[in-house]
């Protein structure tokens, strides 16, 4: 259930450069001060704060907002939508119902409580909670969108596939499901999967995901040449994205390359200086090469951020003996 949950987890803030949105604070903070007890001040400086990833900031203005004026359903929705959102989700149920007994045709309080029966597998809830919103609204791609998951989870595949197909019909822009029918085809070993995955990447170019999935489909068929060319791909989009390295590594590694294997480790570690398994694979990679020095240090430093991995442990606790 836990990556259901994070797949709903979109962030339906809209994006605020922070530059601006410091100064958007300000000026709502300055106007709050001249009028304290102006519900919708608080709120709106709430929606900046969330823009901006300060959820505590956020929840504590819309909570405010409600406070003052308990009349709003938007002030209601917002705090349990954030709730909702940093899994709190039992917390979030008292804010959507009070939204929805001020205002019975909030399409977000509907959908989140949707989101709510679908994490919990209570799957006609969810649907009523869908098709009240799609009554009003027949072209909500969220509401397809949600209807999509909860079919997916019930293993009807393709109602799940229509829904996700009307969803981005409605939206082309839906990053989510278009992921959601590349999933799908890929559990189905389909190559329709790669062009779902790029339908993603090209709705939203900034999300490199989608690339790393065309990637993965083609390592776990086992075509590893396929598999390199999307890696190298991924690399010309965006040089600090550390998966890119490690997988190409990691396939390097699999072919018996195992010196540009350490390559690939190193560049991944450079972007990321915490990435354990990186460490973990150029560790094995220079065992194989009998440079056990290295292979300790790589070991050690993949355990000093994961100190219980079982295969960590084992493989130090191995050249330590063969060091002695």
């Amino acid at each position: 259930m836990l990556a259901i949950f994070l797949i709903l987890k979109k962030n339906e803030a809209e994006n605020v450069n922070p530059t601006s949105g410091t100064s958007e604070i300000e000026k709502y903070s300055k106007a709050i001060e001249k009028d304290p007890n102006n519900a919708e001040l608080y709120y709106n400086r709430g929606v900046v704060y969330r823009s901006l990833k300060k959820d505590t900031l956020a929840i504590i203005d819309f909570q405010k907002s409600a406070q003052l004026d308990s009349t709003v359903a938007k002030y209601f929705s917002a705090v349990g939508d954030l709730m909702f959102e940093h899994k709190d989700v039992s917390g979030s149920v008292v804010w959507f119902e009070k939204a929805l007994s001020l205002n019975p045709n909030d399409e977000k309080a509907h959908l989140k409580m949707a989101k709510l029966f679908l994490f919990i597998e209570e799957y006609p809830k969810a649907f009523i909670e869908i098709n009240t919103v799609l009554r009003a609204d027949v072209y909500n791609a969220e509401a397809y969108f949600l209807k999509g998951m909860c079919y997916k989870s019930m293993k009807d595949t393709n109602r799940a596939i229509s829904s996700f197909q009307t969803a981005v019909q409605n939206d082309p822009k839906y990053v989510d499901a278009y992921m959601q029918l590349g999933l799908v085809y890929q559990s189905k070993k389909d190559r329709l999967a790669l062009k779902y995955f790029e339908n993603a990447f090209q709705a939203d170019t900034t999300n490199i995901e989608p690339v790393y999935a065309q990637a993965m489909f083609w390592q776990n068929q086992n075509e590893m040449e396929e598999a390199k060319k999307i890696y190298r791909r991924m690399v010309n989009i965006d040089r600090s994205y550390p998966k890119s390295y490690y997988n190409m590594g990691w396939v390097l590694m699999q072919q018996d390359s195992v010196e540009n294997a350490i390559r690939q480790f190193t560049i991944a570690i450079e972007n990321k200086p915490d990435y354990a398994d990186a460490y973990y694979n150029r560790g094995i990679c220079n065992e194989t090469l009998n440079k056990l020095s290295e292979a300790l240090e790589d070991y050690n430093q993949a355990l000093s951020f994961d100190k219980d991995n079982a295969n960590y442990n084992q493989a130090q606790k191995r050249v330590s003996l063969k060091i002695k």
